[in-house]
């Protein structure tokens, strides 16, 4: 009897060992995990089973390669990097123009037989039709290439010299294109707030924007019946201590944004709150809702004391 009665107190003794050591080794491997930013082996299989490791990230390693050799042949790759935008910007530019040769040519054709003063009216006019073709064409092909290219920012801080800062040069690059060849002949009407919405810009209703001195289009949202005012300035980065910093613009509904405004990256609007004209808002600014602000740098303005 005194022997069983020893030998189960060793067996219960036992698996109340072996119990504590496994709870202990899966505390241990959860809080060592933890600190570490990650589970150990250990604790994953406990809390896990059966799940599987993340997978590898190929772009990433390939990012990481492709700043080591940026940073190294800074002039070679930023030149072959300027040679390969300018391409993609003659294959924009060339495929919009494709329809407005193709009508011109018909409607040469077709009046050949009238008068020469009678050609030439009708030729400058299909000119001038030609152009608007082309551009309305344009801000279709752009953000085909923009998405082609895979190219959407996020907040980051970094060197110009690397692929996210590539990425940057690439989409600004595409906006570019369209605002300096087409878009301000069209500012303000709905091929502004189209051309925005497809390269990324989250807008809400009724939205109004008389300026085409945007940039970074795909960090920029703008809230329900927000008026941006004429040649103001939306840009979501900034370049301090030699590197550049993308980081979100948002603007809250019901907003207005003055005459020649300048609103950085990082800033948040509150909703019916107003930025006066010529007004600079600095980077990572937070102007409360139904608030006015005004100046450089943009402060708050208590309008009712004046």
């Amino acid at each position: 009897m005194g022997s069983q009665s020893a030998s189960q107190s060793t067996s219960h003794n036992t698996s109340r060992n072996t119990l504590q050591g496994t709870v202990q080794g899966t505390v241990q491997g959860t809080v060592q995990g933890t600190v570490q930013g990650k589970p150990s082996d250990h604790a994953h299989k406990r809390l896990s089973p059966g799940a599987k490791n993340p997978p590898s990230r190929p772009p990433r390693r390939i990012a990481k390669m492709f700043d080591a050799l940026f940073r190294r042949y800074r002039l070679a790759t930023q030149i072959a990097c300027t040679l390969v935008l300018y391409s993609v910007g003659c294959l924009c530019i060339g495929i919009s123009m494709a329809p407005a040769f193709w009508l011109f040519q018909r409607v040469a054709q077709s009046v050949s037989s009238l008068s020469q003063w009678a050609q030439w009216v009708i030729q400058g006019g299909t000119v001038a039709a030609c152009y608007f073709l082309y551009g309305t064409v344009l801000i279709f092909v752009v953000p085909v290439v923009n998405w082609l290219f895979r190219v959407r920012l996020k907040r980051w801080r970094g060197s110009y010299y690397s692929f996210e800062g590539l990425r940057w040069y690439f989409h600004n690059g595409l906006t570019y294109l369209v605002r300096y060849t087409f878009l301000p002949i069209v500012t303000p009407t709905p091929l502004t707030n189209l051309f925005y919405q497809l390269m990324g810009m989250k807008l809400g209703k009724g939205v109004l924007i008389n300026s085409e001195y945007i940039s970074d289009p795909c960090l920029i949202e703008l809230g329900d019946q927000v008026v941006i005012g004429g040649a103001a300035t939306l840009i979501a980065h900034y370049a301090v201590g030699g590197f550049l910093v993308t980081a979100p613009v948002k603007i809250g509904k019901g907003a207005t944004i003055g005459l020649r405004a300048t609103v950085m990256a990082g800033v948040q609007i509150g909703e019916k709150a107003k930025i006066l004209p010529n007004s600079v808002v600095l980077p990572n600014t937070h102007v409360p809702a139904g608030e006015t602000w005004g100046g450089v740098p943009a402060q708050r303005i208590n309008l009712r004391s004046r």
